[in-house]
Order: C-alpha cells, then structure tokens, then sequence
C-alpha cells in the first residue's frame, strides 16, 4: 500500500509537470502536490523516475521545445523563453547537451530528412539521403511487430511526439476495423536477472485507443513455458492521455531462459512509448502478475453450495 501511494503521488507531480512545463516547477511546488516534504519527495521522485525532479522538467522542457521547432516557424528565442530559459544562449547550451547539435541545426536537419521521407521513401535516394535517414528509420532498431493480428497495426520512430531525447517509438491500428492485438516486442536472455524481481518502467502516452493498450512483460522458461506473466490487462490505459508512467514487476525464478517484453494495443487507436528501463528491486515492491486462472485451491470449497 505504501509503495502505491508513492507511486500515485509522483504520478499527480508527473501530471502537473506536464500541463504546466511553461510555469515555474520549483521542487517546493512540485512536492506541494505530492503532500511530502521537499526532501522527501527529491528521493521518492528519484527513485521511482530515475533521475531527479529538476533534470525531468529539464528533458521535458527540451523535449515539447524540439517538438515545437518542428512543427512551428517560431523563432527559437520565443521558443526558449517560453519553456522559462533565461535566453536564447541558455537554451542552446542545453538543447546541444541533449540533442547533440544547435537549435537551428535539429530544425533544419530534421525537417530535412522527414522531407525526404514523406516525397521518396528510400527510393531514389542518394549515397547521402541513405546514410543521413539511418538515424531516422521508419521501424525502431531492435524492435519486432508481433501479435494476433499483427497485419492490422503498424510501428515506428516519431520525431515530433516524445518524451525525452530524439525519438519515441509508436504503436497504431492501420485501419478502423482493428482486429485482435497488436505488439511492439523484443526478447532477451533472463541469464542476468535469474533470482530477482524485476520491473519494467515505461512512459506511455495515447490519441484515441478504444479498447485497451499497456506495457507487458512475460517471463519463459524451458521450452517457451510461460512462468509469469503482466500485460496490465487489469489497469488498462484507454481514451486520450499524456505522457504517464506505467510499470511491470515480476518475479524472475531461477530456471527462467527469456524475458520478453513490449507495448501492446487492442483494437483502433494510437499509443508513444518512451524512456522504457528495467531495474532490480526488493521485496518490497509487489509484483503485478495476472493471477495464473488454473491454479488449483488449497482445498475443497462450497461442499454445501451455498
């Protein structure tokens, strides 16, 4: 219960952070959501986001700005003083820091190769078009397409909607009439993680999902047997939301071979994942697994059907 309420109160500061990145988020009015004390909550916030509440605001900031440089012709100083840096100069400091390159370089570049995208695909493109669009590949490295329908749903690398740094990654229906499930998935050997329980931290944000989406994640061990299982199926995310953080906690036995993992969406809409972490906790996280439907009681029960 303890860990939920934690979870919940960063939730509020994570929501408040996301209406009101152009006003001031000072740790004493981020935490005056949260009902903890500031020193209090830095921790509690650190621990559950993996970084501190000043360096969140920081990348959200940076993140809406690089979205704004994109989808706007506003000049970059508006744009600066906008998301509370002191000038233009500030900025660009630390949008080189996160993004590797200038303001108007990102606009100029980005813009350039979604350009080239949206007229050629990778027909026809140059020596240079090729080695310059490796960076902005339709299907996310890593990543595989998978599900009961997977032909009804599409995944990719979005430029303009993400959470932190360059890129999120999305999972939509291709038509109205989506059927079953779709999923965006990888696999990895559970070698490391034998012994320990393991959650899975993701920020999901969604545009119109009319049945459910979520993170899963499915521990396996000798030949495919499925040893623990979460897919949020009893949390589900549905509608219109911002960016929100979700998690996974499961049980990793010491025979697991594979940990697999992924975002799934049912039926007609849109999700964005980004900034997806895994890390070892204790006991005293719960875990989230979906209760196994076959296990067998304790003992006989309702002998007198009443």
């Amino acid at each position: 219960m303890i860990y939920t309420d934690h979870a919940e109160a960063i939730g509020r500061a994570l929501r408040y952070v996301e209406a009101n990145l152009k006003e001031d988020l000072s740790l004493d009015r981020l935490a005056s959501r949260s009902a903890f004390s500031p020193y209090y909550f830095h921790r509690l916030f650190q621990h559950h986001v993996g970084m501190t509440p000043a360096d969140y605001v920081r990348k959200r900031r940076l993140a809406n700005a690089a979205g704004e440089l994109l989808t706007t012709d506003r000049r970059i100083l508006e744009i600066a003083l906008d998301y509370r840096f002191e000038s233009q100069e500030t900025f660009t400091r630390a949008f080189k820091k996160q993004y590797r390159m200038t303001p108007g370089r990102y606009r100029t570049y980005v813009k350039e190769i979604l350009r080239q995208q949206e007229q050629k695909g990778r027909t026809g493109m140059n020596k240079t078009d090729k080695t310059a669009a490796n960076e902005f590949e339709r299907e996310p490295e890593g990543w595989m397409l998978a599900g009961s329908h997977p032909g009804d749903y599409e995944m990719g690398i979005d430029r303009k909607i993400v959470h932190q740094g360059k890129a999120s990654g999305y999972l939509r229906s291709r038509r109205d009439s989506a059927g079953g499930f779709g999923t965006m998935m990888q696999m990895f050997k559970a070698d490391a993680y034998r012994g320990t329980r393991l959650r899975l931290t993701g920020f999901l944000k969604t545009e119109n999902v009319e049945q459910w989406c979520g993170l899963w994640m499915r521990i396996d061990g000798k030949d495919q047997e499925m040893l623990r299982f979460d897919n949020m199926s009893n949390r589900p995310v549905k509608g219109t939301t911002a960016w929100n953080p979700y998690s996974v906690v499961l049980d990793v036995p010491r025979d697991s071979v594979a940990i697999a993992f992924g975002v799934l969406l049912c039926g007609k809409g849109r999700v964005w994942a980004d900034t997806l972490r895994f890390d070892v906790v204790n006991e005293t996280v719960p875990t989230t697994d979906v209760p196994d439907e076959e296990e067998l009681p304790d003992g006989p029960v309702n002998l007198d059907f009443e």
